[in-house]
């Protein structure tokens, strides 16, 4: 069974910044491990996990994301209002690859590949409610109200901003804080379901 330390791990990296772009923008990379046991496993991405900037400490899979607005205004005397809102998610999800020994066994095969894909699905689903909440957020820039001056209309776009992106880290983390509670029953879960498909031949055993 895998140290507490690792089961409460994935977590995620947020970064939020101005700039210029269009909806999501994903990318995929990925760190190297070894190991033919579930301890050296959890060694492995103990020590090559990419470190999160907001623990201090390396995680079993990441994702970074920024947030990137592009705004149009519309100004006539006495008024400026928002004509067109942009909003762009970029992430790059960060996530572990073994290099699976010739002598791992059977068991060992099975965690990680049940692992990994829930590694993937954790933060496949952060992406997700980014996305949402970009989506948010271009939908309440566009409906803002007119201002006095474009200047008060960009103080309100920022203040739109910040106001939804501190929605989205709140989701984000309470979002963490579920998976963490309910990680080793879920991963539990997920074996025995991987094992009962393989056991009626619906699923080839692990490679």
């Amino acid at each position: 069974m895998m140290k507490r330390s690792l089961l409460c791990a994935l977590l995620l990296t947020v970064a939020a910044v101005p700039a210029d772009a269009a909806n999501l923008v994903k990318t995929y990379s990925y760190f190297a491990i070894g190991g033919s046991t579930l301890e050296d496993i959890e060694q492995q991405l103990t020590e090559h996990g990419p470190r999160v900037k907001t623990t201090g400490s390396r995680h079993p899979g990441a994702t970074q994301m920024a947030f990137t607005t592009r705004i149009s205004y519309s100004s006539q005397p006495g008024s400026c209002r928002i004509t067109d809102a942009i909003v762009t998610v970029k992430v790059k999800v960060i996530l572990p690859k073994w290099r699976r020994p010739r002598n791992a066994d059977a068991d060992v095969r099975l965690f990680w590949d049940t692992l990994s894909a829930d590694i993937k699905r954790h933060e496949d689903r952060h992406v997700e409610i980014a996305k949402n909440h970009g989506r948010a957020l271009e939908d309440a820039l566009k409906a803002s109200y007119p201002q006095k001056d474009c200047d008060t209309a960009k103080a309100k776009a920022a203040e739109i901003t910040a106001a939804e992106l501190a929605r989205h880290n709140q989701d984000q983390l309470r979002f963490d804080r579920v998976e963490s509670v309910n990680f080793e029953s879920r991963i539990l879960r997920l074996m025995r379901y991987r094992m009962e498909r393989f056991e009626s031949g619906q699923l080839p055993p692990p490679t």
